[in-house]
Formats: C-alpha cells, sequence, structure tokens
C-alpha cells in the first residue's frame, strides 16, 4: 500500500512565479493576479496571500488572509461588474509595483472609475505577504467606460 502524498499548508505552497524577478515573471505575475481578481472570486484571489498577510487598501488595514477574503467578499457586493486591468510599473527582488484601473457601478447604477498604484511583497514560496494600495475614484457615465 502507497502511503498517501503530503499536501503542503497553504503557506508552504508554491505560487509560480517565485522571486527573484525577472522583468518576464513579474509580468506573468502581474497578469496572474489580474486574471484571479476579475474573476471576482474571493476563495481563488484570497490564495494568493500568505495567511498572515498585511495589508493596506486606502482606509483600510487588513492582517491575515481571512480578513482579505471577507474584504473581497465585501467589496464584490458592493463594487458591481467590476472589470479590471493592471500594468507592471516596476519590479526587484521580491517586490513588484503595479498601476491600475478598473470599472464598476454601484446599486444605483453609477458606474466608477477607480484608478491606483499597488506595492507587493512576496514570500520566497511566491506568495504575497504585503499589498499596500492607494485608489482614487472618479464617476464616469456608462459612455465613458473603456473596460468592458
Amino acid at each position: 500500500m502507497t502511503a498517501p502524498v503530503p499536501v503542503p499548508a497553504p503557506d508552504t505552497a508554491v505560487r509560480r512565479p517565485v522571486p527573484p524577478f525577472t522583468e518576464e515573471s513579474a509580468l506573468v505575475k502581474v497578469q496572474a493576479a489580474e486574471d484571479a481578481w476579475n474573476s471576482r472570486d474571493p476563495e481563488r484571489v484570497a490564495l494568493a496571500y500568505t495567511e498572515d498577510s498585511v495589508w493596506r487598501n486606502r482606509d483600510r488595514f487588513l492582517t491575515s488572509r481571512a480578513e482579505i477574503r471577507a474584504f473581497l467578499a465585501e467589496k464584490w457586493e458592493r463594487e458591481l461588474d467590476y472589470r479590471l486591468r493592471k500594468e507592471l510599473w516596476a519590479y526587484t527582488g521580491n517586490r513588484i509595483s503595479v498601476r491600475f484601473e478598473y470599472e464598476w457601478h454601484d446599486t444605483t447604477g453609477q458606474w466608477w472609475r477607480s484608478h491606483g498604484n499597488e506595492q507587493w511583497e512576496f514570500d520566497a514560496n511566491g506568495l504575497m505577504r504585503r499589498r499596500e494600495a492607494s485608489i482614487n475614484d472618479v464617476p464616469i457615465s456608462p459612455a465613458d467606460r473603456r473596460l468592458t
């Protein structure tokens, strides 16, 4: 009888690519983040972060994967038809910086474009252990949407 293959704990799982980043691997990491966030699946997105990941998102400070998951569920209940684009800004070692914009509408039908910058720091397994996000929201008309 063969012994079962051990399943690593979430924080020991490897999430490729891993640091140190090259331009190519940083671009892959950014695209993976964009794809995950556009899924609007808090469970899927949260798996990219360490169990003790630290976030600053606007004026919110989060300190665990569980808090991140709850934050994202709340976010996508409020930000309807969310669509995001990320662009690599810079990278070095275990850090990546991106600029982004996303569009969404609220329950009244008002559309918004949110612009921002994020700084990411990763552990050796490629999980994000720190995220700093600065974001500004601008009301737009449906005709001004760019991300569909």
